[in-house]
């Protein structure tokens, strides 16, 4: 029987990935989507270029920005490839949201929520808002997956509680995240100077919504050893290299508690006396967590939106010809204005 020839090997395999993709198989081998959210000024583009290996300053997020990363695995393999996303802005571009979460590569999507730990009373609104949206967007998808391929949704559903080991004392009373979540908490070296009450109410705080989201809790600063092990997380998500069995649960020290090793009994209760905490009324553990963290650090009544800079006036992205024919163009906004409501005025005198 003769062998086959080169072209034949080649059509047989294109037709193997075909009939894969066919099964639901979803986003590429090898190939991981990263979606980086959290504070404004949090710290998400470091983050991004360390793991990335590329030594440059971090610009700002101005809305939603993408880069990539690629592993080597061996002699003649394909190389891995990591899409990494960043939601700029703070909780300000929450549309934006829906852009990188689509049926195609959610199944091998991660989230990562970067918290400024130096803005406590920012914490939890932004937390709240960001994960909310995100999780809206993600069931969407997971919904319109449901009725293309039942079989995919379900997988996914179950997924959800692979960090959760069947005999966990607690497994019946979280809520895991749709997909992987990592919480980080930035500027580490700003939080250690805090008053030790206040850090403990932010560690506690953040080690239950870590728990009960299913999800790893992590801080970190500028220091490289923190930047490491914050690598090596990521890395994990990007690459699928082996995740970290470690664990720091002590409030003086940077915490980092992977996924599933948490506790509610290790976690202890909200960080408020017993007749205060009666007087509050929640209709769930999340939300008696809120009230008892925003009766110590009350959330700032600020209009997101104002953070937002026009591009057109950031110095980063200037360009002269640009700018000149943008001025002209204002100008004779200006202008037509003007004329428009002297015209207006002019009728009413008629009149």
């Amino acid at each position: 029987m003769p062998s086959e020839t080169l072209w034949e090997i080649a059509k047989a395999e294109v037709e193997k990935r075909g009939s894969s993709e066919n099964e639901g198989d979803g986003a590429e081998i090898g190939e991981k989507s990263v979606f980086f959210i959290g504070s404004k000024n949090g710290g998400k583009t470091t983050i991004i270029l360390r793991c990335l290996d590329r030594d440059e300053p971090p610009k700002p997020t101005l809305a939603l920005e993408y880069t990539y990363g690629r592993r080597t695995k061996g002699h003649n393999i394909p190389k891995d490839i990591a899409h990494f996303w960043e939601l700029g802005g703070g909780t300000s571009l929450l549309d934006l949201i829906s852009i990188p979460i689509t049926s195609d590569t959610l199944r091998t999507f991660s989230i990562v929520l970067v918290l400024d730990l130096s803005k406590p009373n920012d914490l939890w609104p932004t937390m709240e808002n960001l994960l909310q949206a995100t999780k809206l967007n993600i069931d969407k998808v997971i919904m319109k997956l449901g009725k293309k391929n039942s079989k995919a949704a379900s997988e996914m559903r179950q997924k959800m509680w692979s960090n959760m080991q069947k005999d966990h004392p607690d497994r019946e009373l979280l809520d895991p995240f749709p997909i992987p979540l990592v919480i980080i908490g930035s500027k580490y070296d700003i939080f250690q100077d805090f008053d030790s009450e206040k850090r403990k109410v932010i560690c506690k705080t953040l080690r239950f919504v870590a728990h009960y989201y299913g999800a790893s809790l992590m801080f970190t600063s500028k220091s490289e050893a923190l930047l490491l092990k914050i690598r090596g997380v990521i890395n994990q998500l990007a690459f699928g290299i082996n995740k970290s069995k470690s664990i720091c649960v002590d409030q003086n020290k940077p915490l980092f508690i992977t996924a599933g090793l948490d506790s509610l009994s290790q976690i202890g209760p909200p960080p408020l006396p017993d007749n205060d905490i009666g007087k509050l009324h929640a209709r769930s553990p999340m939300e008696l967590w809120k009230k008892v963290y925003e009766k110590l650090f009350p959330p700032k009544s600020i209009n997101t939106l104002k953070d937002v800079k026009d591009p057109a006036k950031d110095p980063q992205y200037a360009e002269s010809e640009v700018d000149e024919m943008r001025i002209q163009k204002d100008q004779e906004l200006e202008q037509y204005k003007r004329s428009s409501s002297k015209s207006w005025k002019q009728i009413e005198l008629d009149s």
